[in-house]
């Protein structure tokens, strides 16, 4: 008796498929604009960010290209047409490091200490170093949130937003994403981290968990303006 394995889909494969297949069966053809991310989104009865996981997924395919500031078209060349799981999504990860990090960075301000402060001085500068490399691996954003997740002193937090950033950096949806994201310039703010330091060295649980939300917010918004169309 031979069984085949059961696997849930994500969400953005199942959305990838039939706007494939709408390519495929010649209701797109090459050069075609396709219809604005919110109008897809309310016909498919998804979350925008639903529909920016499915195009990066068919970009990755060749089904389509997006053009920075103009929109998504359907590719010119011969597409594979392949939409399988590419892992998880960068935009899911965004929204679920919102809801947690913030909160890990309210528990931080109450109980993070002066040398994880320093700690997080020194990262701050070796983020603005790899700022200025195209091909920067952002490990000092990553041991940023890191040294924020620790100084909550809650082990479930920490290894859970380790976790998260692991996810990002194996994902291969989401590593095209942010290669991509990194030619067209978009790294992380340096600002939006000064601010973030700002609030935990008043140890203000309050002010830092909308420092972190804002910083999260800001990704998220420099992100989709890569589809050519507001967030």
């Amino acid at each position: 008796m031979e069984f085949r394995t059961i696997k849930a889909e994500r969400l953005y494969i199942k959305v990838a498929e039939q706007l494939s297949g709408l390519v495929k069966d010649g209701t797109l053809k090459p050069g075609d604009k396709f219809p604005a991310e919110r109008d897809l989104a309310e016909r498919l009865g998804v979350s925008r960010p639903t529909i920016r996981e499915a195009m990066i997924a068919m970009e990755l395919s060749g089904i389509i290209e997006i053009r920075t500031g103009s929109g998504i078209y359907v590719s010119d060349t011969k597409p594979k047409l392949d939409t399988g799981d590419k892992g998880v999504g960068p935009f899911e990860i965004l929204e679920i490091r919102y809801i947690l990090e913030a909160e890990a960075c309210a528990l931080a301000a109450a109980r993070i200490t002066d040398e994880e402060i320093a700690k997080l001085k020194v990262a701050l500068q070796d983020m603005a170093e790899e700022e200025k490399h195209e091909d920067a691996s952002e490990k000092a954003d990553w041991t940023f949130h890191k040294i924020i997740a620790d100084a909550s002193q809650n082990s479930a937090i920490s290894a859970v937003v380790d976790w998260l950033w692991q996810l990002r950096n194996e994902s291969e949806l989401s590593t095209a994403f942010l290669e991509r994201l990194r030619k067209e310039g978009v790294h992380p703010s340096i600002d939006d981290h000064k601010r973030i330091i700002e609030a935990l060295e008043q140890r203000n649980p309050e002010k830092a968990r909308n420092a972190m939300r804002v910083h999260i917010d800001n990704a998220s918004e420099a992100a989709a303006t890569y589809f050519g169309r507001p967030s």
